[in-house]
């Protein structure tokens, strides 16, 4: 075992109070900026015309959507977060600034190397650097340890670890907007699954019902009860009907492939999709709940607005190390071993061999290189102070119009149903009117047509109730934690 006993203090010194020392580190220290927003958020009182079932209640804003109680979502929802390519991409990004974080870490301590060295040479007889009878060949061999250390006198290791730290954190908030819209997008697609579900019912049943008057047309025409004209429309409308469903399948067939792809599921499954079914868009939307109140720490909860934060710390700490390039580096150098020309010496306490030394640089004339690196860093603080503000903007903006539009679609769906009701009263009667020959049949089918669009669009608007509670949602971060 080799030992160094006779090192001198003066490596174990520097190193260890190299170590010790703190860094005045130059540059502006971070402050968050002072930004005019609201001091609460609320959601506005719910018309009184507006859905009963639409409950206002405390919501857990992690796990919004197991307020529908469905299961089958719940599923399709961990599925996603498991699988899903996007933020599979997303978390891989946070382990490569997590490895620059780790480098950034690493050069604000010590270095220390092994070496080993054995060389073996021969010098030319004739150069005469030859001593009188020396043999031509030599042989060298060398072991020890080098050690390295700047000192962070002026904050340069320190800032460049500041912003290394932010870039990771700005990663995790970016993996927290991918998480958040995945949630957002698998349940507003599911919706939108169990809307066309429900619409190609509706189309299911209006063919069937379009088939029956067909054949009561016939009857009559055959019968002579009614022209060729009402036999004619009851044949296009049949037509109608069958464009409508197959359009209807049409939708269903590629929102399912869209959600597959959400799930994260092979090419082939996406080409033969087979989506689970929970509860129905009725179901849906009598169980969804709008929050009693929203969370008044916005920004502290939205992860983009966490991500464009931290970017601003990363430019803020970035101008710090420019500007420590001004300033004078120091760094301490030493080294240990043993040296030998034959190897059965290279541990004898004669072949020990130490240095220590100590570099300090100033820059003198750069040609403006500095300046220009303090500029660029300062103009970049600028532009991440700019995204900033942005972000903020978007986010209240979010907030704002997920609302607006959350209350406009309960107002339309209440009307949608008083629509219905009338509609089918008006369809009764034409049918009366029909019947004993006080119209034509060509009211009827208007009559008919009406109750069709106006079914088909309570259906929609159920499902656009719901994607605008689900924005209010993640509006706010909800679904995410740093």
């Amino acid at each position: 075992m080799m030992r160094f006993t006779n090192a001198p203090r003066a490596i174990v010194v520097a190193l260890m109070g190299a170590t010790l020392l703190s860094a005045c580190a130059v540059g502006p220290d971070y402050k968050r900026p002072n930004l005019d927003v609201p001091k609460s958020l609320s959601a506005k009182s719910l018309d009184s015309n507006a859905n009963a079932n639409a409950s206002t209640e405390a919501v857990q804003w992690l796990s919004w959507w197991k307020s529908f109680n469905d299961p089958v979502l719940n599923q399709l929802l961990e599925e996603a977060l498991a699988n899903n390519q996007d933020l599979q991409i997303a978390i891989a990004r946070i382990d490569d600034a997590k490895a620059t974080a780790g480098i950034a870490l690493s050069n604000r301590f010590p270095t220390v190397d092994a070496n080993l060295v054995a060389t073996r040479s021969r010098t030319s007889e004739n150069s005469g650097k030859l001593p009188a009878g020396a043999a031509p060949f030599a042989k060298d061999f060398q072991f020890g340890l080098s050690a390295g250390y700047e000192l962070d006198l002026f904050g340069k290791l320190s800032r460049a670890d500041e912003a290394a730290k932010a870039r990771l954190l700005a990663q995790e908030g970016s993996r927290g907007v991918v998480q958040t819209s995945l949630i957002a997008n698998v349940a507003q697609t599911y919706f939108s699954l169990r809307a066309f579900d429900s619409q190609l019912s509706l189309a299911d049943a209006s063919l069937k019902t379009r088939q029956e008057n067909l054949r009561l047309q016939q009857k009559r025409f055959t019968a002579g009860s009614i022209g060729e004209a009402d036999l004619r429309l009851a044949e296009a409308e049949l037509a109608a009907s069958e464009i409508s469903q197959t359009q209807a399948k049409l939708a269903l067939s590629n929102v399912e492939s869209a959600l597959a792809v959400l799930l994260g599921r092979s090419a082939k499954a996406i080409t033969t999709t087979d989506i689970a079914r929970g509860a129905s868009i009725d179901a849906l939307y009598k169980q969804m709940s709008m929050p009693a109140e929203l969370p008044s720490d916005l920004l502290n909860r939205r992860p983009d607005l966490i991500a464009a934060e931290q970017n601003l710390i990363a430019a803020n700490a970035d101008i710090g190390q420019a500007k420590s390039s001004y300033f004078p580096s120091l760094k301490l150098t030493t080294g240990l071993g043993r040296e030998s020309r034959d190897l059965s010496d290279l541990f004898s306490p004669s072949s020990l061999l130490w240095n220590v030394g100590s570099s300090l640089v100033q820059p003198i004339f750069r040609a403006g290189a500095v300046g220009s690196l303090v500029e660029g860093a300062e103009a970049r603080k600028r532009i991440a102070l700019g995204q900033y503000v942005q972000s903020v903007q978007g986010a209240f903006k979010d907030v704002h119009d997920a609302l607006a539009t959350s209350e406009a679609n309960q107002q339309i769906e209440a009307a949608s149903q008083r629509r219905v009701s009338a509609l089918k009263e008006a369809l009764r009667l034409s049918e009366l009117r029909y019947q004993n020959g006080y119209s034509s049949y060509l009211e009827v089918l208007n009559a008919q047509r009406d109750l069709l669009a106006a079914e088909t669009a309570i259906i929609d608007a159920k499902r656009a109730h719901l994607s605008a509670i689900v924005n209010v949602y993640k509006a706010v971060g909800g679904g995410w934690k740093m």
